[in-house]
């Protein structure tokens, strides 16, 4: 019964969830070092690869969050822990988040796992790893979760597990969570950004109707996901989307060490994002609820050498669960 108790015990500012939240992408230092590869879909687009190398024989992809990128501040602290530890690291950006506008109408969704397998069939086609794992933050959470259940009768032995962190693994619970008035403040800088996507979209495919004044008073994910989603990606309803999208029903899929770190105190997140119950019936999906920490945030003081515990909690993880031998080759 994989149901661990957290260690994560912050100093008292950071025991505010919205605190900790807001901290990591306002106040972090973080720098990148990052060699881009651009990779070709099948569909005439592209992804942008961002590769930080130790000469490793480990390679572990990071999944970013909604708007987010590699240049996201988890994105590049995890980067940094793991090159520390030995492990090549490759930040996935989803379509339309490297910083270009992707080449298509379609940019990314939660639940879109075919991006998911394609960039990690590159990666294996392409490179001589011995070990991959995947690392996911919210949404990316969610894709690298849904993909390790979706695929798991198909996927490569090199694949080893995963880890989650912040993940709304139930879509329609964390859409009630992020209507109500206490995520007023995240939900408005989200729709900012995607309100300018979409409409930059509607102008490269004018072939798209879209209802540009719904587009500017849209105050929710479902609004958004009325005009953009559900239309360009077939869904029937936002409703639609959210059932198909969550990655819930694929956990009692999973079938290699694969861990998620939830907070209580994540305002994103419904009841019904914390699975006791799958993690309590499987023999390798890990479930780790801390009672602070936010929304990918974790972080215990204002010291910022001394406050990286969800990175390291990453590291221990794969120290601790995954068996493989990391292994460095002298350059």
């Amino acid at each position: 019964m994989p149901l661990l108790t957290s260690d994560f015990s912050p100093s008292l500012p950071f025991k505010n969830g919205h605190f900790n939240t807001m901290y990591r992408p306002l106040f972090m230092k973080e720098t990148s070092n990052y060699t881009r590869k651009r990779i070709f879909t099948w569909d005439t687009d592209f992804i942008d690869l961002d590769f930080s190398k130790v000469n490793s024989n480990t390679l572990t992809v990071l999944i970013h969050g909604l708007e987010g990128s590699s240049e996201s501040k988890y994105m590049i602290s995890t980067t940094h822990e793991l090159n520390r530890k030995g492990i090549d690291t490759v930040a996935f950006n989803l379509r339309g988040c490297s910083g270009e506008d992707n080449l298509l109408l379609g940019t990314y969704h939660s639940g879109k796992t075919e991006d998911v397998a394609f960039v990690m069939n590159h990666l294996l086609d392409n490179y001589d790893y011995e070990n991959i794992i995947l690392v996911g933050f919210s949404l990316g959470g969610n894709l690298t979760l849904k993909y390790l259940g979706e695929f798991a009768d198909s996927l490569s032995p090199i694949i080893k597990g995963a880890i989650a962190t912040s993940v709304p693994i139930d879509i329609a619970s964390s859409e009630r969570q992020m209507n109500k008035i206490k995520n007023k403040l995240y939900i408005d800088q989200f729709l900012k950004t995607i309100r300018l996507k979409v409409l930059e979209k509607s102008y490269k495919f004018p072939d798209f109707k879209l209802d540009k004044e719904k587009l500017f008073k849209a105050s929710r994910f479902k609004h958004l996901e009325h005009l953009y989603t559900v239309p360009v990606f077939g869904f029937d309803s936002p409703e639609d989307y959210w059932q198909k999208a969550s990655s819930k029903p694929y956990l009692s899929k999973i079938n290699r060490p694969t861990l998620l770190i939830n907070a209580e105190d994540d305002s994103f997140l419904g009841e019904e994002c914390f699975p006791y119950e799958e993690a309590g019936d499987s023999e390798v999906f890990f479930l780790e609820v801390a009672k602070y920490g936010g929304h990918v945030g974790f972080i215990s003081t204002f010291k910022q050498q001394e406050s990286r515990w969800l990175e390291k909690r990453i590291s221990k993880f794969i120290d601790e669960n995954i068996q493989i031998e990391i292994t460095q080759t002298i350059s």
